[in-house]
C-alpha cells in the first residue's frame, strides 16, 4: 500500500504524483505554504488525501504559531483554514477536515497552546488514520459486488494514492484481489492530466493486480464487446440527492454503462457525502488551466496555440445513473443516503 500523505519528523511527506509513473519521489512539506501549494498543483489529489493534507497544513501551521493567547493563536490557525479552504473548491473532504480542524481548535479553548497545538497535531493523524480504515471497511462491502472472473472499469484514480492508503473504488478491487478472486481491471487514460495512465494503472501494477490500459474513448466498444462487466469509480462530493461529482469523463461512463445495462457503483466515505448541497447542479466545478488540454505534462503541445479551451476538472453523476453507493457503513442506493448520514 503506497503511502500518500504522512507526518515524518514534524513535517508532511507526500508522494509527489505529478512525477509519476516516471519517477518515485517525496516532498518535504515544512511550511503552509508547501502545503497549499502542493494542493493546487495537484502534487497531492483525490478528496479524501486532500482532506486528510489540509487537516495536516493546519496542524503544521498552528505549530509554528508564536502567540501565546487563544484569540491571537485562533485568528492565525483560522487564517491558516482560509487559505487551505481556497485551493480547491469541489472535493467537500477539503472543507470537512478543514471544519473538523476548526471545532478541536474551539473545544481546545481553555488549554495552553503546547497542548492546543499537541491535539491539532493528533487531531490531523486521526484523520489520516481513520481514512484508512474507511478505505478497508468500503473495500469489505463492496467487494462482495465484484464476482470472481469479472472485470472491472474504474475512472481516474480513487486508490491509494487518492486517499491516506488502501483507496475508495481501488479500495473495493483491492479487498476483491485479497479474497483470492481472479479480477481484471479495465483502466480509462483519464484525459487530460491522465489519472488512470499515470497513476491507477502503475498503482494496481504495484500490487500486481491485472490492469488493462484504454484511451477514454474506448469504453463504450469494450462494452459492447461484453467485455466489462462493471463499474466503480470514486467521487469528490456527493449531493444529498446522491448526485455526484467526480473526475471529467465519469458522466460519460455512466451514460454508457446504462445503455449496456452494466452497474455502476461509486465509492465514498461519509466525508465525502455532502447533505447541504442539494443536488448536483448546487456543485461548484473547479475550473483548471488550459495547459492541461494543449498540451502533455505542460510541456508537449498537442493542439494549435491560442485555441479556445474549456477544462472542467469534475462533472456530474445523475443518482439516477447510479447503482449504488458503497460507504463504510455499507452499500445505499442513492436515494438512501440522506436517512443513513443525517448528522
Amino acid at each position: 500500500m503506497v503511502h500518500t500523505v504522512e507526518w515524518q519528523q514534524g513535517v508532511i511527506r507526500l508522494l509527489d504524483q505529478s512525477r509519476l509513473p516516471e519517477h518515485v519521489e517525496f516532498l518535504q512539506c515544512s511550511t503552509v505554504d508547501a502545503v497549499v501549494s502542493a494542493i493546487r498543483e495537484l502534487k497531492v489529489r483525490g478528496a479524501p488525501a486532500i482532506g486528510v493534507t489540509a487537516a495536516m497544513g493546519v496542524a503544521l501551521g498552528a505549530g509554528t504559531s508564536g502567540a501565546e493567547q487563544y484569540e491571537t493563536f485562533a485568528r492565525e490557525v483560522n487564517s491558516i483554514c482560509d487559505r487551505l479552504a481556497a485551493t480547491r473548491p469541489t472535493a467537500v473532504n477539503l472543507f470537512w477536515a478543514i471544519e473538523r480542524m476548526k471545532r478541536k481548535l474551539s473545544e481546545c479553548r481553555a488549554m495552553n497552546i503546547p497542548d492546543i497545538k499537541s491535539a491539532l497535531f493528533q487531531e490531523s493523524q486521526s484523520i489520516l488514520d481513520e481514512d484508512i480504515e474507511l478505505c478497508k471497511a468500503m473495500g469489505r462491502h463492496g467487494a462482495q459486488l465484484i464476482k470472481d472472473g469479472q472485470t472491472v472499469l474504474t475512472h481516474c484514480n480513487a486508490g491509494a494514492l487518492a486517499t491516506a492508503g488502501y483507496g475508495t473504488a481501488l479500495g473495493v478491487i483491492r479487498a476483491a484481489w485479497e479474497q483470492g478472486k481472479r479480477i481484471e481491471v479495465i483502466a480509462d487514460e483519464t484525459r487530460p492530466v491522465l489519472q488512470g495512465a499515470r497513476l491507477t494503472a502503475w498503482e494496481l501494477m504495484q500490487d500486481n493486480i491485472p490492469v488493462t490500459l484504454i484511451t477514454d474513448n474506448m469504453a463504450g466498444a469494450m462494452m459492447r464487446q461484453g467485455r466489462i462487466d462493471l463499474c466503480v469509480v470514486g467521487a469528490d462530493r456527493i449531493a444529498a440527492n446522491g448526485d455526484v461529482a467526480n473526475k471529467i469523463g465519469t458522466y460519460s461512463v455512466s451514460v454508457l454503462a446504462k445503455a449496456h445495462g452494466i452497474p455502476f457503483y461509486v465509492a465514498a466515505p461519509y466525508s465525502t457525502i455532502d447533505l447541504k448541497t442539494a443536488s448536483g447542479e448546487d456543485i461548484t466545478i473547479e475550473q483548471r488551466n488550459p495547459l492541461e488540454v494543449t498540451s502533455i505534462h505542460g510541456s508537449h503541445p498537442v493542439a494549435p496555440q491560442g485555441v479556445k479551451v474549456y477544462n472542467p476538472a469534475f462533472d456530474v453523476t445523475p443518482a439516477a445513473n447510479i447503482v449504488g453507493i458503497i460507504t463504510e457503513r455499507g452499500i445505499f442506493k442513492p436515494s438512501e443516503l440522506s436517512r443513513h448520514f443525517a448528522r
